[in-house]
């Protein structure tokens, strides 16, 4: 049996969310299908004021997703989804994501996601294992290894 596997985010801003993941893990957001939009709109199943322009394109207003590139309909995909809450981020996460990527230079790729809105909080390792800990530009954290 196959499994897909979501991890779910909660943030404030769903699709500024989904483009920041998406650019940092080389995934992409997966797209709306604008005739599925007409044809619920057009039953009554759903109001024009669920939906928001985002890049000149119709998109709910309530979330946002990424998968990776060729996998938006595969099955046994990885998957992230982007959920606002009214609340913002107020402790340390439970759970947080492991980030590896291809890249030989950790504080090269640092500074980068920094200067994309990241914010580093500190250096750990275990043996000769070394990682950043940072946050997402929402607060959520990951570690970068």
């Amino acid at each position: 049996m196959t499994y897909n596997i979501q991890i779910t985010l909660d943030c404030t801003n769903t699709h500024d969310q989904a483009d920041w993941w998406a650019e940092t893990l080389g995934w992409v957001v997966e797209p709306t299908d604008q005739t599925f939009i007409d044809d619920v709109l057009a039953k009554g199943w759903a109001q024009p004021d669920e939906l928001i322009v985002h890049k000149g394109v119709r998109v709910w207003r309530d979330g946002a997703a990424i998968c990776r590139p060729g996998e938006d309909s595969h099955k046994g995909r990885l998957r992230m989804l982007f959920q606002p809450v009214p609340e913002p981020k107020t402790v340390k996460n439970r759970c947080h994501l492991d980030i590896n990527l291809d890249c030989d230079d950790k504080d090269e790729l640092r500074a980068r996601l920094e200067g994309r809105g990241a914010q580093f909080l500190y250096q750990a390792n275990q043996g000769p294992h070394v990682w950043y800990t940072m946050v997402d530009p929402e607060g959520n954290e990951f570690c970068l290894g």
